[in-house]
């Protein structure tokens, strides 16, 4: 079974997407039927808005190419970072963005699932307060890359879609067992 999971790192500035492609397939060996996973890369990017740009253009821009990015992609299962308060002034115009998010998904009827940033932190590196480059360097590790994705966004993005399809496996495994 293959599924195709898109993460999004909500922003005003720069919105974060990253896709990867999971598979669940059975194998037989001479001693037992098992599945077996495999999760590869298909593509990672940002939706920019400028900073002197009107709030709602801003907002527009994001519908729009979230739209376009949606018909493109045809995900199965959208992950979305849920919101993390530091700075009020910034969580507030982050609130927006990711308001105009979940619209879009909605209109487009896809399942989504929500995580906070420990929680993909540590689905990731085991460790809830793990450092950024920590989460970026097990992102480029589970999808066998020689790289760290980049902008940071994307990387992010990459690391909220793994952390859906690592929460799908442990459902999965803890129903089979």
């Amino acid at each position: 079974m293959e599924i195709k999971i898109l993460g999004l790192d909500p922003g005003i500035a720069i919105l974060g997407f990253g896709t990867i492609i999971c598979q669940t397939f059975s194998k037989v060996d001479s001693t037992a039927n098992f599945d077996v996973a495999s999760v590869k890369l298909s593509e990672f990017g940002v939706i920019e808005t400028a900073a002197k740009t009107p709030l709602s253009d801003r907002l527009c821009t994001i519908y729009n190419d979230l739209h376009t990015l949606i018909d493109e992609i045809q995900p199965d299962l959208v992950a979305v970072e849920k919101l993390f308060f530091y700075r009020m002034s910034h969580t507030i115009t982050v609130a927006q963005a990711r308001g105009v998010l979940m619209l879009v998904l909605g209109q487009a009827g896809l399942p989504y699932v929500e995580f906070a940033p420990p929680q993909i932190k540590k689905a990731l590196t085991g460790y809830g307060n793990a450092s950024k480059i920590e989460v970026q360097e097990a992102v480029a590790q589970e999808l066998s890359l020689d790289f760290i994705p980049r902008p940071d966004d994307a990387a992010d993005a990459l690391a909220i879609a793994l952390t859906a399809w690592f929460h799908q496996n442990s459902a999965v495994e803890s129903i089979s067992n």
